[in-house]
């Protein structure tokens, strides 16, 4: 079992590395977030994976805080959109 937890861990790594590809070469906001998303997700699954590899909680509660970041990096960037900041003053 600890072969499957370790392939993928590997293949969620490769994941990740994609995701860093992509986060530095976009240069829109909403693609820099959506990988910045990936990232967030593929981290907490490699860290269940991990936590269920080696039979400890800790990862898990580890997992929460980065689920926790990740809902909130959602949140603060829909509220915090320039364009859509821009927008708002137009109309005012």
């Amino acid at each position: 079992m600890t072969l499957f937890y370790l392939t993928m861990i590997t293949v969620l790594l490769i994941s990740m590395g994609l995701g860093i590809w992509r986060l530095l070469g976009s240069r829109q906001l909403a693609g820099r977030l959506m990988a910045a998303q990936l990232l967030g997700t593929t981290s907490v699954a490699i860290l269940l994976l991990w936590g269920a590899m080696t039979q400890q909680t800790a990862w898990r509660d580890a997992a929460l805080v980065f689920v926790l970041l990740a809902a909130i990096t959602g949140v603060a960037f829909v509220r915090l959109r320039p364009d859509q900041s821009a927008q708002a003053r137009q109309d005012d």
